[in-house]
């Protein structure tokens, strides 16, 4: 392969980590929240949403460092790419998410 294929292939790796690490803290801290007693309603929402766009990111993402083969029925890339799709409906979807997390960041600020 040609060095700069190389590079792409790498740097879509580094932005998959640095997503699931963030989607991790994300919901580790509407955790902690929950475990201290505190309103976690925002956070939660928060976690859902980077978690599930940071599956469907991480698994397009294979797909395309994969190629052709990503396609195929047979590969895990392409069952990933369609679970993680599903995160973002099931159980409320991306854009409901969103509407709790600034409905309670626009509560927080009027206070």
């Amino acid at each position: 392969k040609q060095w700069y294929q190389r590079r792409v292939r790498e740097n879509k790796l580094a932005d998959m980590e640095c997503r699931i690490w963030a989607a991790r803290l994300t919901n580790w801290h509407a955790a902690k929240l929950k475990d201290e007693g505190h309103n976690f309603t925002k956070e939660a929402a928060m976690a859902k949403l980077m978690a599930s766009e940071t599956a469907t990111y991480c698994a397009h993402q294979a797909i395309q460092v994969l190629g052709g083969m990503g396609y195929v029925n047979d590969m895990p890339a392409e069952r990933h790419y369609r679970d993680a799709r599903i995160t973002e409906i099931y159980e409320g979807t991306s854009e409901i998410q969103r509407l709790v997390i600034a409905g309670n960041l626009l509560k927080e600020m009027s206070m």
